[in-house]
Order: C-alpha cells, then structure tokens, then sequence
C-alpha cells in the first residue's frame, strides 16, 4: 500500500476521534453529563430541522451504527422532541427541544472560539478549504467504489 494513502485513512479516523474528544471536554466544561459527545453533534448536525431517523442517516449525521438508541437518548434526557408522522405511524420526526437548542448554541459557541484560535495559529481559511477539497475527492472516491464494479479508473474530482 503506497504510505501516503494509509496515512491519510488513519489520520482521518484519528483527527475524527480527537474532535470527539474536544467535543466531550467542552461538554464536561459546562458541566453537562447526561449527553455524550457523539449524541451532542448529532444535535448540532440536527440544527434547525425535523427529520426521521432515515434522514439523519441519509445525511451522514449519524456518526456510528446506533442511531435509534442515540435518539432514544437524547429524547429520554429532554435534548430533542418527538412526534409520529400523522400520514406514516411508522415514521417518527425529531426537532430539538429547548434544552436540545441551547446546547446547540453552546456548541455554536465553541466553534467560534474555535475558528479564532485557527486564526490565531496561522491555519488559514485556505488552507482548510483545500484540505476540505482533498477530503470530498476521497469521499466521491469511495463512494463511487461502493457500487461493487471496483474502483473507478478515471479522475475522483
């Protein structure tokens, strides 16, 4: 396997874990224990919307394979608000509650604490929106590998 390709897999996953992991110290920060960090970016992800649980999955929100149970979660602990779709029992929306939107704008405000600080350690927009570019280019490669025909010949971009 040529080096520079595993290194950018594993610095993938690891750059996902530590975000996770700045994550969960600004919520114990604020003194918040009854949401774990991969639930809190759920509900950041949520945002303004209301969507089913096929709907967080379709739009990658899920971050893990148990989705039903993170929702279960943030519903039991007041973050998000329930209700069954009147034309489809079967389906159920989530919006946020209150407690679900303020934590969000908690989370608004570490993001912006955040991008100062990227400023102020020379990380310029640029070069995040290339790194964000090279980012899409590996996804579209994958995604397009997922199709079970092998992996595309032509160009990712």
């Amino acid at each position: 396997m040529r080096q520079p390709y595993y290194d950018s897999i594993l610095l993938i996953e690891r750059l996902h874990r530590h975000f996770l992991e700045v994550l969960k110290t600004e919520l114990d920060r604020l003194g918040i224990q009854d949401i774990n960090n991969v639930q809190s970016l759920i509900l950041y992800n949520i945002g303004d919307d209301e969507l089913t649980v096929g709907e967080l999955t379709a739009r990658g929100y899920y971050l893990g394979s148990n989705v039903s149970y993170n929702v279960k979660k943030m519903v039991e602990n007041g973050y998000l608000g329930q209700e069954r779709s009147p034309h489809d029992r079967r389906s159920v929306r989530v919006r946020l509650s209150d407690k679900g939107l303020d934590l969000r704008d908690k989370i608004s405000n570490m993001f912006e604490r955040q991008i100062k600080a990227l400023d102020k350690a020379g990380l310029a927009d640029e070069e995040l929106i290339k790194a964000n570019e090279t980012m899409r280019k590996l996804e579209r490669f994958w995604s397009s590998s997922l199709d079970y025909s092998g992996f595309p010949v032509t160009s990712a971009a």
